[in-house]
Order: structure tokens, then sequence, then C-alpha cells
């Protein structure tokens, strides 16, 4: 199984930005993606961005609630990946998780089964 470590968490003033960043280790050979979902309270994770990292062209996907405002990076060297987050909104406030699929559609999140321990942000208005 892969394991995921996601850090870079905090509070942040709306506006600003933040960077997530997600350690991968374990057994990889099937990932083909690394994707980020946010928990805000009291409402179901739901997928944010997605990374295609299984080739040497990396591709991002990005729902429409952050596009334009959050880009995903590959930093192959240390086997992670990572958010950043710029212009946040209050409604990004909740629980971050980074993920593996299996499939090459990374904004497919129905395939994504599990997540990282998952790391807080509060964006403050």
């Amino acid at each position: 199984q892969v394991q995921l470590a996601e850090s870079g968490g905090g509070s942040v003033q709306a506006g600003g930005s933040l960077t997530l960043p997600c350690e991968v280790t374990g057994v990889i050979y099937s990932v083909y993606c690394i994707g980020w979902f946010r928990q805000a309270p009291g409402r179901k994770r739901e997928g944010v961005a997605g990374l295609f990292v299984a080739g040497n062209y990396p591709y991002t996907y990005y729902s429409r609630s952050v596009e334009n405002r959050f880009a995903l990076s590959l930093h192959k060297d240390q086997n992670a990946v990572s958010l950043r987050m710029d212009r946040v909104k209050p409604e990004s406030t909740g629980t971050s998780y980074c993920a593996p699929s299996p499939k090459a559609g990374c904004g497919a999140w129905e395939y994504y089964s599990y997540w990282s321990q998952g790391t807080q942000v509060t964006v403050a208005a």
C-alpha cells in the first residue's frame, strides 16, 4: 500500500497563499494520479485537484471552484507532490487530504479509495 504524508497546513488570511506538500512512499507502481480533497466542517469530502504522475509529462486537473487559483507541482527527487493555494477564500477552510488513484483520469474522484492523515487549513475572513 502507498503511504502518504501531507503537511503544510495552518492558518492564513483570505487572499493569501499556502502550500501543502504530500510525500509519497511505499508501493507506487500502480499509482497514476495524486489527488487532493477537502472536507469542510460538517460536509462530505470532495475532490479539489489531481496530478498525473505516471509519465514524464504530468498534467493537472482542477475543480471549477479552484481553477486559476490553485496549482499542483511534481517534485520527483523528493518523491513528493505539492498543492499551492493562492488567493484563498474562507470556503477553503477544512481538512485537506492527498490520495493515490490507479486511474489515469485524475478528476475521476470515485477511483480514490484511501487518503493521507490530513492536515487542517483555516482561512480567516
